[in-house]
């Protein structure tokens, strides 16, 4: 909006249909940003655009429905994003997450490369096509990490992994990519309230285990991290970069993360599994 700290910036958010996207898109845009909001659903990506606009009449939004995964979804939606305004200043690939929670002899390799796909190269490529953009006047790209590449969790370790792996993208692009001006840090959520931790809301038990091992008392919500999102992207954060922030009510200070395999797999299997036997039935 005018006056906001971010006016005459343009933004790029990813997974913006929902959640810490969304979240973000509205935080940068009540802030003054003009925002490209990208997602797969054209319905879900319209409605997300609709409830930020109500709420901020004067918000210059558009969006582009396409795959955060797909490398030509990606720049067409990037160049769209620099059309709005001549320039591109902020990116947040926040498309990520895991649909599965599961012992790692039973992952499916099917499922490594999905987790591969939305969470690293989802990162991956909005940094490479997206940086050129920001050329000549730099800007900030903030990705979203999770709390579990610090704090110990069981039925996660492909998701936790492909998470480390943009820790990493974050660092070494923010050493290649600094003297260009361009600021690459990432957020680290802990269980935060998202359609991606939908599968873990919705079982019993979940949510009040992790609120339990968290000092602030309570799982995390989208604006909770959207929060962070928008202080890297900004003039405040202007000499920050490479940097790893947790947003996350403390939960990684509180030891492992719940185990919840026994209860979901049942502790004679998992029992199996921890001795390295894998049923027959259970191959993936």
């Amino acid at each position: 909006m005018a006056g906001g700290a971010l006016t005459g910036k343009t933004a790029f958010v990813t997974g913006a249909s929902s959640g810490i996207g969304e979240a973000s898109a509205r935080l940068l845009a009540e802030d003054g940003a003009a925002v490209l909001m990208m997602g797969r659903g054209e319905e879900a990506l319209a409605a997300a655009r609709g409830r930020i606009v109500d709420a901020l009449p004067q918000a210059s939004i558009e969006t582009f429905a396409g795959d955060a995964t797909d490398e030509g979804d990606v720049r067409a939606a990037l160049v769209k994003a620099h059309a709005m305004a001549g320039r591109l200043d902020i990116i947040v690939p926040a498309v990520g997450g895991s649909n599965n929670y599961s012992p790692m002899l039973m992952e499916p390799t099917e499922h490594v490369f999905y987790v591969f796909k939305r969470n690293f190269l989802s990162a991956f490529l909005a940094v490479r096509d997206g940086a050129p953009l920001m050329a000549p006047d730099g800007g900030s790209i903030v990705c979203v990490s999770t709390a579990v590449v610090a704090q110990s969790s069981t039925g996660l370790v492909t998701y936790a992994a492909m998470k480390a792996g943009v820790e990493r993208l974050v660092e070494l692009s923010a050493l290649e990519l600094g003297g260009a001006k361009i600021r690459v840090n990432s957020v680290r959520p802990g269980m935060t309230r998202s359609a991606a931790t939908a599968f873990m809301y919705d079982t019993p038990g979940t949510e009040d285990q992790y609120a339990a091992i968290t000092p602030l008392g309570r799982t995390g919500e989208p604006e909770d991290v959207a929060r962070a999102i928008r202080f890297l992207a900004g003039p405040e954060a202007g000499w920050i970069t490479g940097q790893n922030f947790a947003a996350d009510g403390g939960q990684q200070l509180g030891g492992m993360a719940p185990d919840f395999l026994d209860e979901a797999y049942g502790k004679p299997l998992m029992d199996e599994l921890r001795a390295g036997r894998v049923p027959d039935a259970q191959r993936p």
